[in-house]
Order: structure tokens, then sequence, then C-alpha cells
């Protein structure tokens, strides 16, 4: 199988601590969905807040997110799925989306 990364995108800053407690839940009950379709989580990871993030440049370092947004990455998983469109139906069941967006992206391997 294909692996694939699963970016969460939060409202500014991110921080899981403040996420409702509904939604924590459900992030837990997400790998049983996704054993459900015969895809595997590899590995996944929440992000501290977005304030606590340096962005590098060639130049410089600056303090918070690297794109000035209502939206920063709070976490991300890596899958391993049939296809891209077998991600994307995958994704599309996280509860990330809930209050932001998910992206996918294949990964190279």
């Amino acid at each position: 199988m294909a692996q694939f990364g699963i970016l969460l995108y939060a409202p500014a800053p991110a921080d899981w601590s403040d996420a409702p407690q509904e939604e924590l839940e459900a992030h837990g009950a997400y790998a049983a969905k996704v054993e459900e379709l015969g895809a595997t989580i590899v590995a996944g990871y929440a992000f501290q807040p977005s304030t606590t993030a340096k962005a590098v440049t060639k130049d410089a370092v600056t303090d918070g997110a690297f794109i000035d947004d209502k939206q920063v990455l709070g976490g991300f998983t890596v899958i391993e799925a049939r296809d891209l469109d077998h991600a994307v139906e995958i994704a599309k069941l996280s509860p990330g989306t809930w209050r932001g967006g998910i992206e996918v992206r294949p990964l190279f391997g």
C-alpha cells in the first residue's frame, strides 16, 4: 500500500488543549474507522500551539507559524491506503474537518 500524509489544519493557534472534548474523543475513535476501511495509521502527532513555532527562511527566523492565516497546521497522521482516492475517503471521516481542514498528500517512498 502507498503512504499518505493527512495534514490537520485548525484555527490559530491550533492548541489541542482547547479543542472540545467531543472532538478529542472522536479523534480517538477515528483509528477504528480507518481500520474498517482497510487502511492503517502508521503514525499520528499533534503539534504544540502555533505560538510555539519558529519559521525559518534563508535570511530570517521569526516567531509563529510561517503562513499568516486563520488556520495553521495542527498535526499530521501518516496512513497506508490503496490509493489517493482511498486516502481522501479516510480523511473525510477525520474530526479534523470539524473546525479546520485537511490536506492529503502522497509521500515519497
